[in-house]
């Protein structure tokens, strides 16, 4: 194996480390939430969604999270009952229900969240603009590389 090669070998090695350490994170998250894993994921693109400024619904959220319908309902209801999320009539079309989280998960994940993106911000000080964007390009794409193979039908190559 080239130099090269095993330099990138090195690097998805270290993204799997840094995902199974944020893993961790958001597990202990869910622990004193009386969360699963699938309400976190939820969560995060809920709060995803406010962060880009679009809505999203029952039907968006299911897509994010990789559910069919009936388990899309059970999540909401679930997370709607412990005060994370509420379902909102779009003013403009009544028809059209949209998820908002409530202040509560905000603050819950302000709490648990927040000490960890100082640091990481903090981090990231001495990192150029270019060199931050090569970082946010990068990330990106692995992102959607995994998003990919995890959502994959069959048997892993």
């Amino acid at each position: 194996m080239d130099e090269a090669t095993a330099a990138r070998r090195e690097v998805a090695l270290l993204l799997r480390r840094l995902s199974v350490e944020l893993d961790a994170v958001n597990q202990r998250f869910a622990a004193e939430h009386g969360l699963n894993r699938t309400d976190v994921r939820a969560l995060v693109a809920v709060m995803d969604a406010a962060r880009h400024g679009q809505a999203l619904t029952a039907g968006g959220l299911g897509a994010a999270v990789d559910l069919r319908s009936a388990s899309v309902t059970a999540l909401v209801d679930r997370l709607e009952r412990v005060g994370h999320v509420r379902r909102v009539r779009d003013p403009e079309d009544r028809r059209r229900v949209t998820l908002e989280m409530s202040e509560t998960a905000r603050a819950a994940g302000a709490q648990h969240f927040g000490g960890l993106a100082r640091d990481l911000v903090e981090a990231m000080g001495d990192y150029t603009d270019d060199e931050i964007a090569v970082v946010a390009r990068f990330l990106t794409e692995m992102t959607g590389i995994v998003s990919r193979h995890a959502r994959a039908e069959g048997a892993p190559d």
